[in-house]
C-alpha cells in the first residue's frame, strides 16, 4: 500500500501481535483504526521507529491508583478533576490506552481516603473525559465491599452509567480471603491509614465481623441481581476456598481478581473464568500478602490476565517479565494478558491486539537493559503521549 492511503504509517517496528510477533512490519492507521500491517519494508513516508516493540495498548481492568492522587496524604483531598488528569498523564506515559478505574462503593465510619466518594470521582472522571482532557479512554469498575450496609444502594446509584465496565464481589472481613493472616491486616492498615493503634483495629475488626454476618449474603445477592439488570460483568476477589470458587460459579463470575491460592485458581480455570493476577506481584517474585505467586499461577497456565493495581508502570514491566519467568509463554502471548484478554472479558472487542479493524491504540516500547521504556503513544490513531 501507499503511505497516501492512511493517516499514519509506523514501520521498522517489532510487531506483537495477538499470536506471533513479526521482527520487522510496518502498521499503516486511517480515521483512528488499524488499517493494513505487513512484514517488511513499510511503504514510502512511514514513520520508522527504530526497531522497537510496537503493541497494542495496554488495557487496564484494576487501578485504585486514582485514590493516590485524590488524597496524596491523610486528611488531604485535591481537587478531583485536576487528580483526575495528573493520574491519567501517569497512566497513559506507563502504556495504558484503557482503563476501568476502581472505585470505592461504600462508606465505613472511621477509615480515611475516599471511601464513600464513589459519585464524586465518576463525576470528575466525567468532566475531564467531556472536556477532552484525557489522554487514556476511561470507564469505571465498581468495587463493592458487600458487608458494608449501604453498598447496594451506593451501587444502584451508579450501575447504571454507560461507562460501567464491570462491578467486583469484595469481602476484606478479618481473617478469610486475601488476609487470612489477621496480622497482615493489622500491617496494612497501620500504614495506610496514617498509623490505627490496636486498639481503634479492634473496634474496626468486631464491626467488620458483625458487619459481615448481617449483610454480606443479602448485599452478594442484591448486587449480583443489579449487575445482571444492567448487563455489566461480574469480578470476584480473593477467591481462596472451594466455597468461594462455588460462589463464583453460581454469581456467574466473568474474571476471578487475585486468588490467593492455587487449589482456588485450578478451579475457577476449570469453571472457565478468567484469571487476574497483580503484575507488582510479578515484579517483585511474590505477593505483599503472602499469597501465592503470580508467576506459579502462570506456570501452571492458570493466568489470564495482569493488572498494575497500584503502580501503573508494573502493567507492562510483568508482561515483558513473563516470558523470562515462565519460558512457556512467549511475547506474543505476554503481551494478551494486558492487551486483549482484558479487553475481550469486559466486552471491548473493538481492541487490544494489531489487526485490521480495530482501534489504534497502540504503544511504542524501547527494552533498556531489563526496563521496559514506553516512547510513544497513540490513541486512536492520535498520538497522546
Amino acid at each position: 500500500m501507499s503511505a497516501n492511503m492512511s493517516d499514519t504509517v509506523l514501520g521498522n517496528a517489532r510487531l506483537v501481535l495477538a499470536d506471533r510477533v513479526i521482527e520487522q512490519g510496518w502498521v499503516a492507521v486511517a480515521a483512528g483504526r488499524i488499517v493494513e500491517f505487513g512484514e517488511g519494508d513499510a511503504p514510502a513516508g512511514s514513520l520508522d521507529v527504530e526497531g522497537d516493540l510496537l503493541m497494542p495498548g495496554l488495557v487496564e481492568l484494576h487501578t485504585d491508583h486514582l485514590e493516590a492522587h485524590v488524597v496524596p496524604r491523610p486528611k488531604v483531598h485535591w481537587d478531583p478533576v485536576a487528580a483526575v488528569i495528573s493520574y491519567d498523564a501517569q497512566l497513559a506515559t506507563a502504556g495504558i490506552t484503557t482503563v476501568l478505574d476502581s472505585l470505592r462503593v461504600w462508606t465505613e465510619d472511621g477509615t480515611e481516603g475516599v471511601d464513600g466518594q464513589a459519585n464524586m470521582l465518576a463525576e470528575a472522571i466525567a468532566t475531564a473525559r467531556d472536556g477532552g482532557l484525557l489522554r487514556s479512554d476511561h470507564f469505571l469498575h465498581l468495587r463493592c465491599e458487600v458487608p458494608m450496609p449501604t453498598v447496594v444502594e451506593e451501587a444502584r446509584q451508579l450501575a447504571g452509567r454507560p461507562d460501567v465496565r464491570l462491578m467486583s464481589l469484595m469481602d476484606h472481613t478479618p481473617g478469610q480471603r486475601q488476609f487470612r493472616d489477621e496480622g497482615k491486616l493489622r500491617d496494612y492498615y497501620r500504614g495506610k491509614s496514617g498509623g490505627k493503634t490496636d486498639a481503634e483495629l479492634d473496634v474496626m475488626f468486631a464491626r467488620r465481623f458483625a458487619y459481615q454476618q448481617a449483610y454480606a449474603a443479602p448485599n452478594i445477592r442484591d448486587i449480583v441481581a443489579l449487575a445482571k439488570t444492567h448487563d455489566v460483568p461480574l469480578a470476584s476477589h480473593d477467591d481462596t476456598t472451594e466455597e468461594n470458587v462455588a460462589d463464583a460459579i453460581k454469581d456467574g463470575i466473568a474474571v476471578a481478581e487475585f486468588p490467593t491460592t492455587i487449589e482456588a485458581a485450578r478451579g475457577l480455570h476449570e469453571a472457565g473464568i478468567s484469571i487476574l493476577m497483580g503484575a507488582p506481584n510479578v515484579v517483585r517474585g511474590g505477593s505483599h500478602s503472602g499469597n501465592i505467586a503470580a508467576v506459579d499461577l502462570a506456570r501452571e497456565g492458570l493466568l489470564d490476565i495482569l493488572s498494575s493495581d497500584y503502580v501503573p508502570s508494573s502493567l507492562l514491566m510483568g508482561a515483558l517479565q513473563l516470558p523470562q519467568r515462565v519460558p512457556a509463554i512467549d511475547l506474543a502471548a505476554a503481551v494478551r494478558t494486558v492487551t486483549k484478554a482484558p479487553a475481550d472479558a469486559v466486552g471491548l472487542h473493538d481492541r487490544g491486539e494489531i489487526a485490521a479493524g480495530k482501534r489504534a491504540d497502540l504503544i511504542r516500547v524501547r527494552v533498556a537493559g531489563q526496563l521496559p521504556v514506553v516512547r510513544s503513544v497513540w490513541r486512536e490513531g492520535l498520538r497522546v503521549a
